[in-house]
């Protein structure tokens, strides 16, 4: 029952829809335009970095809403599990913003979520694992999907040898360590059926590339001083 209340915790904060939101306000439906998801990649392509970083903020943020509210609540009762609660938010929160309910279900890719799981739980050895890995990649290859995908290869694996180790304890290091991984494994999985398309793209070689200074589709200011 815990657990499910703390997937419902997630839920409601990735219900917080950053990318629809920050689009709206600046009169875009984000829906609409480039790849048509509201996650920060969309965002960085359509409406450029200034509201690409916003929007990544507000993404990260709230799986951390999430993951401390279950650390408030549980930290007391279930402290020898709580790292495990704490990727029970942390999956609620990517579920509600890829499939929020109010949005026919049509949300973003879970990446910039994934990064609050990893920052406000895994701590500093796999937040730098993972900015490696996610930066390395882009910066070589301006492939975001690429970076997305393989950042799950190495939380799968750094999550194994970490928690096999004692890093998140002793219950999550032997009782618990089969339904922390899968936990894992199963997150993974729904990243890489979010990229599906990409991951084809990537094998023909037709992925579209991104790039941080590039032209945004919509000069969002500029439209704004129009309007004005």
């Amino acid at each position: 029952m815990v657990r499910l209340i703390c997937i419902l915790i997630g839920y409601a904060c990735g219900l917080i829809q950053t990318g629809y939101i920050v689009g709206k306000i600046k009169g875009v439906d984000i829906r609409q335009h480039g790849s048509k998801n509201a996650g920060t990649t969309n965002i960085l392509r359509t409406m450029g970095l200034k509201y690409a970083l916003i929007v990544f903020a507000g993404d990260v943020l709230k799986c951390g809403l999430a993951i401390l509210i279950v650390h408030f609540m549980f930290k007391g009762s279930y402290s020898d599990i709580l790292p495990l609660l704490k990727v029970y938010a942390a999956a609620g929160t990517i579920i509600g913003h890829n499939y929020p309910f109010y949005m026919n279900f049509r949300g973003g890719k879970g990446i910039a979520a994934t990064a609050g799981l990893v920052f406000f739980t895994f701590g500093p050895i796999m937040t730098c694992l993972g900015l490696i890995t996610f930066f390395g990649l882009f910066f070589i290859t301006h492939y975001v999907s690429l970076g997305s995908v393989c950042v799950y290869i190495g939380i799968i694996i750094e999550g194994l040898i970490l928690s096999h180790n004692g890093y998140f304890g002793e219950a999550i290091a032997t009782t618990h360590f089969a339904e922390f991984n899968i936990l894992l494994f199963l997150l993974a999985c729904m990243a890489w059926w979010r990229h599906k398309e990409n991951i084809k793209n990537l094998i023909k070689g037709t992925e579209r590339k991104t790039y941080l200074k590039g032209k945004p589709e919509i000069d969002v200011d500029k439209k704004e001083k129009q309007n004005g």
